[in-house]
């Protein structure tokens, strides 16, 4: 690897006497992991993660309780149990920041620079779906992305939207309790992984970096209630966009305290490198500037459609909807009104109107658990038919015709509904997958 001769000196000034231990980890390969999604029902635990994989062995995560660094000939990412929000690949260092801000059901959560979705699923995990999390991604094809991961691992109590960090400041005026800033860097810790991040490097985009993330950080620090914590992330070693930031930030806002910070190597730690920095801003959350008006919601027994498909799935949940044109999305009373903003994605999408039709959505099926409904197809991941139903086509199936819930070793996939013995395929077609 034909790393840049400033990066390299810069870093034997950092390193000193262990820059040799540094610069030979980029001869290994970089580590993989994936963090088993909390929010499925029923969890996938270690002992099934392995039966699905046996040519593989898995070493947990030290600070993420659900984290495994995976190796062996696997594919984890190819496997139905994904496309079943069972786990999410991450790399491991990458999983630190949310641990270290520590969301707890209840929060009201800003995840600001949130796409794909790997620490804003995380933080939904921690939070089971209780609370609030907002999850922001200002790039409209990254926001798309953050979207689908978002649904793919259960997420019910989010809003996914797509702004500038400043437009959503207005919005949400000392409104968090916890902030999470993995802000966009010179990527740095990623060139053992990523050859885009090598080849885009430069001093003079770290310097660039450095000055845009400052202005992130100001409008997170406008949404940060009293009391409240914020975590500053990235994943580079340049002390500009670092230990740089954070200096500034106890300059300018004597208001925060640091609490703890931490630089991941990678001939130290079990992934690439990664930065973060825990801060805690003076006073008390109760003190904390809540909206002026929620969201507009009703009882999910008005919905005449979605009661007459539930009783005839026997399906049973409760809560209060919110109808965007023919959709029905499920949401918490004390969420906040959004009507301004670029909503992706907003509580659980249960589904489409069509007249006095109810069409359940991919998202609520990925919620849901063969133990719940009426009626259910699980089939075996060494199957073919799984294959054939990511891949959209229909099969034969013996059972009550109507909505059925497909799954894969008791975990949903999506929908599919029975008629003459043939069970008509509902999967996405966004999602499927080609070939055989």
């Amino acid at each position: 690897m034909q790393l840049p001769i400033e990066f390299i000196n810069r870093m034997k000034d950092e390193l000193k006497e262990a820059f040799d231990a540094f610069i030979s980890s980029y001869d290994d390969a970089p580590r993989t992991a994936l963090r088993i999604n909390p929010l499925k029902r029923p969890v996938l635990n270690a002992d099934a993660l392995k039966a699905a994989f046996p040519g593989g062995t898995f070493t947990p995560v030290s600070y993420e309780r659900n984290g495994y660094v995976y190796s062996g000939d696997i594919a984890p990412g190819k496997h139905p149990l994904h496309a079943a929000g069972a786990y999410y690949i991450q790399e491991p260092s990458a999983m630190s920041p949310v641990a270290v801000l520590s969301p707890s059901p209840g929060d009201r959560v800003l995840d600001l620079c949130a796409a794909p979705g790997g620490k804003s699923t995380q933080i939904a995990g921690l939070m089971k779906n209780e609370g609030i999390l907002v999850s922001n991604e200002p790039v409209s094809s990254r926001a798309k992305i953050l979207s689908e991961n978002m649904e793919r691992l259960c997420v019910r109590n989010s809003i996914v939207t797509n702004e500038m960090p400043d437009r959503l400041a207005g919005f949400f005026p000392g409104y968090f309790n916890k902030i999470l800033v993995d802000a966009p860097c010179s990527g740095e810790g990623m060139f053992r992984k990523s050859e885009e991040a090598l080849t885009e490097w430069s001093p003079e985009n770290v310097t660039s970096c450095a000055l845009r993330q400052k202005n992130i950080l100001k409008s997170a620090l406008e949404m940060l209630c009293p009391g409240g914590m914020l975590c500053y992330s990235t994943c580079t070693f340049a002390p500009e966009e670092d230990e740089e930031n954070v200096e500034w930030l106890l300059e300018n806002y004597p208001d925060l305290s640091l609490i703890e910070k931490n630089k991941i190597y990678p001939h130290t730690s079990e992934g690439e490198g990664h930065f973060y920095a825990l801060f805690k801003r003076d006073g008390d959350e109760a003190d904390a500037l809540l909206p002026r008006k929620s969201i507009s919601v009703r009882p999910l027994s008005k919905c005449k459609a979605w009661t007459e498909f539930a009783k005839d799935m026997g399906l049973e949940l409760k809560g209060v909807y919110t109808a965007f044109g023919n959709d029905i999305n499920l949401v918490p009373e004390d969420f906040p009104a959004v009507d301004k903003l670029k909503v992706l994605r907003i509580g659980l999408h249960l589904g489409t109107l069509k007249g006095d039709l109810f069409i359940p959505s991919h998202a609520l099926a990925l919620c849901l658990s063969p133990s719940e409904v009426k009626r259910s197809c699980d089939l075996s991941p060494d199957e073919e038919t799984v294959s054939a139903y990511l891949r959209g086509e229909t099969f034969s199936h013996n059972g009550e015709k109507g909505w059925t819930l497909i799954s894969v070793s008791s975990l949903s996939l999506g929908w599919g509904k029975l008629s003459n013995n043939t069970m008509k395929n509902h999967y996405p077609k966004g999602l499927r997958t080609h070939g055989h």
